[in-house]
């Protein structure tokens, strides 16, 4: 059912009648479709389920594209980002227009799922922002930055499970929990990936994270294990270009001290914790989806 939610979305962007925009979408890349995912699987495939994944689709792909604005992203998942080939002018605008298409195309859903979503997206906003805070200056407010992890990233994850969990009239609250957990693990996994996966494979330069300034969960541990010298080092690496070398004395770093795997297992119970609940709600393929998720390479 995942092309039906792909068709919904091509009806909605036909319906812009604009051939420029229609040029640009379909130039996207359009990553796994996990939310989609998450939604068909919670509440099947009638009329209104596609019409909130193709609204929650649409919502990602525009986050995405501000996304790339702010972090002057040249690439997007091996693909030349919009803002790269076209200009952040037409990148900012492309991601309002979806925005807005989403927005209309929710009221004619329902008013508790349009609400949900929406509130994710003011959400996901305040993450953005909090994400281009945080990374003006290393840091190790671990609180922050899981705070920042649940808006920028989970938060629509989370909506999307109670959205679809409102469609059919089931319990909001264990599908919500869910979709938090999943989305805070799914993150703090790609920030692993950023250290540990090669360039090709990331469709962006290793360690490209540090370099925009992120300091991420691998590396606060880092920091609280490092001597004094070896601390200063490491921040004085931050948003700085690295020389190979530079990268692999903080990958060695991360190696001897094992903070891959210290990192890794944290992302690792909350995964666990997102399994056990759908099991014991009898969801089997929402608890697949997490165990997936624990192996996840790009």
């Amino acid at each position: 059912m995942i092309n039906a939610v792909e068709r919904k979305i091509e009806q909605y962007i036909a319906e812009l009648d604009d051939r420029y925009v229609s040029l640009l979408y379909r130039n996207l890349p359009h990553g796994k479709r996990l939310r989609t995912k998450l939604i068909l699987k919670i509440a099947g495939s009638d009329l209104k389920v596609v019409k909130t994944a193709a609204t929650v689709e649409m919502i990602h792909a525009a986050s995405l594209l501000h996304d790339d604005v702010i972090d002057d992203a040249n690439t997007r998942r091996g693909k030349v980002s919009v803002n790269a080939s076209e200009g952040n002018k037409t990148a900012i605008m492309i991601g309002d227009i979806l925005y807005s298409k989403a927005f209309f195309e929710l009221t004619s859903i329902s008013p508790e799922v349009a609400k949900v979503v929406s509130n994710a997206v003011v959400q996901l906003s305040l993450g953005e922002l909090a994400d281009v805070e945080l990374s003006k200056k290393f840091h190790t407010n671990r609180d922050a930055y899981l705070k920042m992890l649940y808006q920028k990233t989970a938060s629509l994850m989370e909506a999307s499970a109670e959205a679809a969990a409102i469609l059919v009239g089931k319990p909001r609250e264990p599908y919500r929990t869910y979709g938090r957990s999943l989305g805070i693990a799914f993150q703090m996994i790609d920030d692993i990936l950023d250290i540990t996966a090669d360039s090709q494979t990331l469709g962006k330069p290793a360690l490209h994270d540090f370099v925009e300034g992120k300091v991420t969960l691998p590396y606060m541990y880092l920091y609280e294990v490092l001597a004094e010298e070896d601390r200063a080092y490491l921040v004085s690496l931050h948003r700085k270009r690295l020389s190979a070398d530079e990268a692999l004395w903080i990958k060695s770093a991360m190696k001897k001290f094992n903070i891959i795997e210290k990192s890794y297992a944290e992302a690792k119970e909350l995964i666990l914790e997102a399994i056990e609940l759908m099991e014991s709600l009898g969801e089997k393929d929402l608890s697949n989806i997490a165990k997936a998720m624990i192996e996840r390479e790009f």
